[in-house]
């Protein structure tokens, strides 16, 4: 595969110890080096739980990481890169999206006994169609290959790897601590025909001199008789599209941004609200990446106080989260903002809670709420879910998004139509995900905030999105290209699961 097709079908899966442990910056930062290569790559989750998701150009709904790793490899997202993808409604249960359409709500324990099974084959399929019509396939495992509890009906770990003959690399976060624990003991609790799978480890995350890490990959080596591939360090602000939670505490912490000054005389301050079941929480990197823009998850109305810009994020649970503003107060400094003039942003459910009425017999099964009352707005939320790509314009500017809501909105006015949604003074409200990465209409966007906030804010004229976006591509595929072992990568991306591995007692009880 070294510089073009050698021979199809080549595959690796990239577990983990933990949630978190770098799984989808190691696969994106994977398909981004081979990509480069001159190798035609494609990335894949089995299974996705998930609240970041995507809309692809054919209308089907997959997770974010999963249109991020499509983009390190510089190839168009499909629902075959995320046959499956668990969207949580609450603590116990989750709508199922199958080939990027919903399917229906389940429970956890609906999904683990027998549902999930029964998408083996569907999985499996989808797989096998990439491996057909791609040199190399890089697959994303969840959590952990070493949850006991849920090995007889896994689909996204072990059972792909047997399944599909994929060598399997683990990854760690050595910034957590007890990485040498978590890589010996995620093996030694593996049965042994998933042992055979196992290949080595990827430490992720490290701050220091690797010489003194080397004593401990050498004895980790002699216990498991696997190698350790590679010592990725730690990268600050990478900045890429993640699966689960939010890279910032969630109140009172920065996002991740451009270290650099304004490029007026005065910073922008962004305050988004962080509701319950936030979704495309990412729809605010945009604003983070401009000079100048502060960005902050909050929760407290006092927090919005100096906001020169609120915004209300997409949410799962949109009656949840207007009931959850109204229990802590914000819902009412969000209503004093707007009488001041001042700026607010809803998107897709926060434009939902904005309106004057939301009808929920689909979500929340709530029947009738009272919105916010903020714009002219009312809500029938509909059983089926609008998936789309739309593209438009607005304050003079070309604009594209995607949408991903039950909700239908029934607009009665406004002082200007807004994306499919309105304005009424400073109060912008609608559905559409992701507007605010087309560039021209985000420096619009904020030139008016700035002026409506009374700030000496000038967007940068030439931020480009999608320029940096592919600069923290190519940063994951630097990553992998200079500090993992990249031959021994190839060798097990062509020739797959290296024979003899070393069973690691006790395995699985």
């Amino acid at each position: 595969m070294s510089g073009g097709r050698s021979r199809l079908g080549g595959g690796l899966l990239v577990a983990g110890t933990t949630s978190d442990a770098g799984k989808s910056v190691v696969t994106a930062g994977i398909c981004r080096w081979l990509s480069r290569k001159g190798v035609s790559v494609a990335p894949f989750k089995a299974q996705n739980m998930s609240l970041n998701s995507f809309v692809t150009r054919d209308g089907a709904e997959i997770g974010r990481a999963q249109a991020m790793q499509a983009a390190a490899a510089r190839v168009e997202p499909s629902a075959l890169m995320n046959p499956v993808l668990l969207k949580p409604g609450g603590d116990r249960s989750s709508q199922v999206v199958l080939l990027g359409k919903p399917v229906g709500e389940l429970s956890a324990r609906g999904y683990h006994q027998g549902r999930q099974e029964a998408l083996f084959g569907t999985v499996t399929e989808c797989l096998e169609e990439l491996r057909r019509t791609h040199d190399a396939v890089i697959c994303e495992g969840a959590g952990s290959p070493a949850e006991i509890n849920l090995r007889r009906t896994d689909i996204v770990n072990m059972g792909i790897a047997r399944a599909a003959s994929l060598p399997v690399v683990v990854v760690g976060d050595i910034d957590r601590g007890g990485v040498f624990a978590s890589f010996f003991g995620t093996t030694a609790l593996l049965s042994a025909e998933d042992q055979r799978h196992v290949a080595g480890y990827l430490v992720n995350k490290f701050r220091g001199d690797v010489t003194l890490l080397e004593p401990g990959l050498d004895m980790l080596r002699d216990l498991t008789g696997r190698p350790t591939l590679g010592v990725l360090p730690y990268a600050h602000g990478l900045g890429i599209d993640e699966e689960d939670g939010l890279r910032v505490s969630m109140r009172g912490a920065v996002r991740e941004s451009v270290v650099a000054p304004p490029h007026g005389a005065d910073v922008l301050r962004v305050a988004v609200a962080a509701v319950p079941l936030m979704s495309n929480f990412t729809d605010v990197d945009a604003l983070a990446a401009e000079p100048g823009v502060i960005v902050r998850f909050v929760d407290r109305p006092e927090e919005l106080a100096d906001a020169d810009l609120v915004v209300l994020p997409g949410t799962r649970g949109t009656v949840r989260a207007l009931a959850w503003l109204r229990e802590r107060g914000l819902a009412d400094a969000v209503v004093r903002r707007a009488a001041e003039g001042r700026p607010v942003l809803g998107i897709c459910g926060g434009f939902q809670m904005l309106a004057e009425r939301i009808e929920d017999d689909v979500e929340s099964r709530a029947g009738t709420v009272d919105g916010l009352g903020l714009l002219p707005a009312r809500i029938r939320f509909a059983a089926g879910k609008t998936l789309a790509r739309p593209v438009g314009e607005a304050l003079g500017e070309p604009v594209e998004g995607y949408e991903i809501h039950h909700g239908v909105a029934e607009v009665g006015g406004g002082d200007e139509e807004f994306l499919d949604g309105c304005r009424v003074g400073p109060v912008w409200g609608t559905h559409w995900h992701g507007s605010l990465e087309s560039d021209g209409f985000r420096r619009a966007f904020l030139r008016r905030v700035a002026a409506d906030a009374g700030r000496a804010f000038v967007p940068a004229p030439d931020t480009s999105f999608g320029a940096l976006r592919e600069e923290q591509l190519d940063r994951l595929g630097d990553l992998i290209e200079e500090h993992a072992d990249t031959d021994a990568l190839l060798r097990l991306i062509e020739d797959g699961v290296p024979p003899g591995l070393r069973f690691v007692p006790p395995g699985a009880p």
